[in-house]
């Protein structure tokens, strides 16, 4: 788009056509949307294209890159799947796991980084390939890539297979050095436990009997004249955490990967 633009409007005085036109084309999609543009457009001075169409060129790179991340991941997801399985085949065609595709790609500045863009392949790989979770439970899967930042998710993969693991085991886990109490790092490491903990993803350790049932803490009282109970440490060494149910089956779709079933090379690698 941005070639054939400069191909037709050289720069000079046609160059001021290019972000007109571009708006122009914009308002024959969406009568209400294409007013609004065309009143932009007719009130921008020739003086003003100039910076107009750099901004335009901008942004048609980054959907270019954004179009590039997607076809990159589809084609990743497509080489870890067994299609010669006609129970996977007739998943990846069904309307509920297109209806997962399209919400992914509907949401996709969500996946600002290459570890998120990782944790969402793997997710509709794994989302094609089992059925541990409800297509329900895997549309929250996809929405907490975009609620919960990459440090939410460090936090997970440090708790996950380490049941009991206490708060300032995980800070010390995930490679974070002492910080004062009153630290915005320790406020921050305080809201992002609770954040998992309503988000029903983490939740202190508990003993559970043979049916799965929590087996009730037995109640410690503090002696009297012992004085108002301490405030608890963001980095905590008594109190440990466990992820949930539905925590360790998050763990499952977004970090477990799948092997690759077909070995391919992109047309980079061919150049």
């Amino acid at each position: 788009m941005s070639d054939e633009l400069k191909r037709k409007y050289p720069k000079g005085k046609k160059a001021a056509k290019i972000s007109r036109g571009a708006l122009q084309v914009v308002s024959g999609t969406t009568p209400f949307v294409g007013g609004i543009f065309s009143a932009i457009a007719s009130a921008w001075s020739e003086s003003e294209q100039e910076k107009i169409n750099q901004f335009f060129e901008n942004w048609v790179h980054m959907l270019q890159d954004e179009l590039k991340e997607k076809e990159e991941t589809i084609i990743e997801i497509m080489a870890r799947l067994d299609l010669q399985d006609e129970t996977i085949s007739e998943r990846i065609s069904s309307p509920e796991y297109q209806s997962l595709v399209k919400k992914t790609f509907r949401e996709w500045s969500g996946a600002e980084s290459e570890d998120k863009r990782i944790y969402i392949r793997n997710i509709l790989s794994n989302a094609a390939a089992s059925k541990v979770s409800s297509d329900d439970a895997v549309r929250m899967y996809i929405d907490w890539i975009n609620q919960y930042s990459e440090l939410h998710f460090h936090v997970i993969g440090a708790i996950y297979n380490a049941d009991g693991i206490t708060r300032g085991g995980v800070w010390k886990k995930i490679g974070k050095g002492i910080v004062r109490e009153d630290s915005a790092d320790a406020d921050l490491y305080k809201l992002l436990i609770r954040d998992l903990s309503t988000g029903g993803i983490i939740r202190q350790h508990r003993e559970v009997d043979h049916r799965g049932n929590f087996v009730q803490k037995p109640i410690q009282r503090r002696p009297k004249g012992s004085g108002p109970k301490p405030p608890v440490s963001a980095f905590d060494e008594k109190e440990g955490y466990e992820l949930t149910g539905l925590g360790k089956q998050f763990v499952h779709y977004a970090m477990s990967e799948l092997p690759l079933k077909i070995e391919f090379q992109s047309d980079e690698t061919h150049s």
